[in-house]
């Protein structure tokens, strides 16, 4: 059965960068891509940045609905809802990221019977971890805010 904003057990596994899937599309032709900058700001309010010139934050200028899949201990849930452009470049980025605010309109739990997930999906950064990592705390202070 589908909600219409996140769970309240769910909220504290989204408040720090969680990996998922985001869902979008142009001319009725779907896209999905690999995302780790997500945080739920509240159970009715999901927010996440992108590569400004990517493929999604193109779709999303053209059609503001998505959806987004996220996996955690005991739940796979795929939450949509209208997007809008709230910060059109991070300034404190070397390279232009931009980040979006979805307004949840629709929650819904996609766990069959008798399956679960165990646990967050495994992802760590390759390569200059230390700036990885300084990027991270950047992207998250200012999905905060």
């Amino acid at each position: 059965m589908a909600e219409k904003s996140i769970p309240d057990n769910i909220l504290p596994y989204l408040q720090d960068l969680t990996p998922s899937v985001l869902a979008t599309s142009r001319d009725n032709k779907p896209y999905t891509t690999f995302i780790t900058w997500l945080i739920a700001k509240d159970k009715n309010t999901i927010r996440f940045a992108l590569s400004k010139d990517s493929y999604s934050t193109e779709n999303l200028k053209e059609n503001p609905y998505a959806s987004v899949e996220v996996f955690g201990e005991g739940f796979a849930l795929s939450i949509s809802g209208e997007t809008k452009l709230i910060v059109d470049e991070i300034g404190e980025l070397p390279f232009p990221v931009s980040v979006f605010e979805m307004k949840v309109e629709k929650v819904v739990d996609n766990l069959f019977p008798g399956a679960s997930v165990t646990d967050k999906i495994p992802f760590e950064h390759t390569g200059d971890t230390v700036q990885a990592k300084e990027f991270d705390r950047i992207v998250l202070e200012e999905l905060k805010k």
